[in-house]
């Protein structure tokens, strides 16, 4: 779904010339203006969108009716005429009155942070459960503005049916048109969820261990996902490359199996309406057993990223540490450092613990990582030692599948085995095997 609804959809947004005006309002996240703009010129152009200025304002006082200051608005309607920009977008939350003043007093379709970003994510959706949630987020976000017809939702998917009855207002039948549509989308979103909650439950009674990657977007998720799966997931530089989540077996030494996952990046702002779309994506975090947060050190504002996500993990009711979850920090791409700030932030995690400096793109420490992580993974597991019959080689088998055999022995006709295995696969050793072994 597109919000570019001018009939021509695709033809008017890409190539589109586009101006990116900054609102900096009081109490603004710390990434700063120049950052800021730098971003929403990548958003911009993720869906090709032509930019051809960015201005930043400061705004002390925001305006009911149009965001900026009276003058502002004039001074962004000059440069829109001046070089005749096809489309305004504003690198802020707009109220559907602000965007409609802002529209008459520039002439030019004005789109606000929230609806570029709602843009990126209906084109880049590749499963069936990231489109309903684009649509589900996209309509919620349309539901207060109601502008222009939905002519060109009927055209995409062929039309709702008789919404609307005599003398019924178009606009009470967009808004019919738009709850039915959203209930619908809830509905088929409910069984998704169903489905991958049995598959995390399927999971779970598995023995194996979860990892989750997380992370401002850009920050190198995907780099690192496929060095370490040898999977191929899109990687680009190009903000929001990834946003269906992927999961892969990942080896790890002395672990038999665990599964990792990326998820989709996050940005300063992120629009309310797709954190509450994407929680159900965002689930596979919530129940990950270790969550890997991912940082671009190399980045100016690397330590407001930081915050930003850990803002939007907050809001999904994920702490840092606790629930038998452990929380680690990867500072990606130092091989963008200099010397002196590269030992500066060897110090500096040293000190903090939990932390580790990486190129996901050379693959520098990424080995010293995995070693790390193979050691969180195991740490929780029990060493005991278990004595059965030397031809009980479906048991043996077993033991080196799943767990670290840390010694063996014979014994006559018995082995010994030290191993160390999770409590879960205990459980399951014993309820599989009790029977034929002997724990000592």
């Amino acid at each position: 779904m597109s919000i570019f609804n001018r009939g021509q959809e695709d033809e008017f947004a890409r190539g589109a010339r586009a101006i990116i005006a900054y609102p900096e309002l009081p109490g603004t996240s710390g990434i700063t203006a120049e950052f800021r703009l730098e971003e929403a010129v990548g958003l911009a152009g993720a869906i090709g969108l032509n930019v051809i200025e960015t201005r930043h304002f400061r705004v002390r006082t925001p305006k009911a009716a149009t965001l900026f200051g009276g003058g502002q608005v004039d001074e962004i309607a000059e440069r829109v005429e001046a070089v005749e920009a096809d489309l305004l977008v504003v690198d802020g939350s707009l109220s559907a009155i602000q965007q409609r003043n802002l529209e008459d007093r520039t002439k030019v379709k004005v789109i606000d942070r929230t609806g570029l970003i709602l843009e990126i994510f209906g084109e880049r959706a590749a499963t069936a459960e990231g489109r309903l949630q684009v649509e589900l987020a996209h309509l919620d976000y349309q539901a207060g503005r109601l502008v222009r017809s939905w002519t060109h939702l009927e055209r995409q998917r062929g039309g709702f049916g008789f919404l609307g009855g005599p003398g019924e207002t178009q606009i009470e039948a967009d808004r019919r048109m738009i709850r039915d549509r959203m209930a619908r989308l809830r509905r088929e979103l409910e069984q998704v969820q169903r489905t991958r909650g049995l598959q995390r439950a399927r999971r779970k009674k598995a023995p194996w261990p979860t990892i989750a990657l997380v992370g401002y977007t850009n920050a190198g998720k995907s780099t690192l996902f496929n060095r370490l799966t040898k999977a191929e997931v899109l990687a680009e530089d190009m903000l929001f490359a990834t946003l269906d989540p992927t999961l892969r077996e990942i080896r790890l030494p002395g672990v038999e199996k665990a599964i990792l996952s990326d998820t989709v990046g996050f940005v300063s702002d992120l629009p309310t309406q797709l954190v509450a779309a994407f929680r159900a994506t965002l689930e596979e975090v919530t129940t990950a057993d270790i969550i890997v947060h991912v940082r671009d050190i190399s980045h100016p504002s690397t330590e407001a990223q930081r915050d930003d996500v850990l803002s939007i993990l907050h809001d999904l009711g994920i702490g840092e540490e606790g629930e038998g979850r452990t929380v680690l920090e990867l500072w990606n791409k130092v091989d963008l450092l200099d010397d002196e700030r590269r030992e500066y932030l060897q110090g500096q995690a040293a000190r903090q613990g939990n932390c580790y400096l990486i190129s996901a793109e050379s693959g520098e420490g990424v080995e010293q990582f995995r070693s790390e992580l193979a050691a969180l993974v195991g740490a929780a597991n029990i060493v005991r030692t278990v004595r059965l019959n030397a031809e009980e080689g479906r048991v043996m088998a077993w033991l080196y599948e799943r767990g670290a055999i840390v010694e063996k022995r014979e014994e006559g006709e018995s082995v010994i085995f030290t191993v160390s295995l999770s409590g879960r696969n205990w459980g399951q050793f014993e309820k599989q095997f009790g029977s034929l072994v002997e724990i000592i």
